[in-house]
């Protein structure tokens, strides 16, 4: 081998493992943040997630059945044998939500949301997964069935940090 390619070989190596993510890019960090970013982030107005005007029609879509059930009351098990239900559990939302953009043809559990789509976090949409629960972020706002939001009985739309170790990060192909 000549000498010259011995050190282009081990900046290639290097450049290869330090710019790959853990997991294939698909591990959440710590913790979820609301940032707002003008023309990319929703908000919440009346408990209700009000889209970014350039939102695409599929995000637009998700964030209304988003809507339409954040005053639903949790039930283990809501939203599993159909998707319009009296109630809603995290897996039940999240697959609520999804059916509507087109992306779910069926009710799923949490952990197997730990599969669904393409890895990583997503431009519009990101699924936030692990073994026993489920929540995800539209338009950057978090929607959720708890966590320390003390009026949550149900799905809502938050824009309160969050833990998200030992979650998985999945998105919509595309969004």
């Amino acid at each position: 081998m000549p000498p010259s390619l011995l050190p282009r070989l081990l900046l290639l190596l290097a450049c290869t493992l330090l710019c790959q993510c853990g997991g294939g890019g698909s591990k959440a960090g710590s913790r979820w943040n609301y940032e707002y970013v003008p023309g990319k982030t929703a908000v919440i107005i009346g408990g209700k997630a009000v889209p970014p005007a350039n939102a695409p029609a599929a995000v637009m879509r998700a964030i209304s059945a988003g809507n339409r059930i954040c005053t639903k009351p949790y039930r283990r098990g809501g939203g599993h044998a159909r998707f319009e239900d009296s109630a809603y559990d995290c897996s039940g939302t999240v697959s609520y939500v999804l059916h509507a953009t087109g992306t779910l043809d069926a009710p799923s559990v949490s952990s197997a949301f730990r599969s669904f789509g393409k890895s990583g976090a997503g431009k519009w949409i990101t699924v936030y997964a692990r073994s026993g629960h489920v929540f995800m972020e539209v338009a950057g706002l978090r929607l959720d069935t708890g966590y320390s939001d003390s009026s949550s009985d149900g799905p809502r739309w938050s824009s309160r940090s969050r833990p998200t170790k030992g979650y998985t990060m999945r998105h919509p192909s595309g969004l």
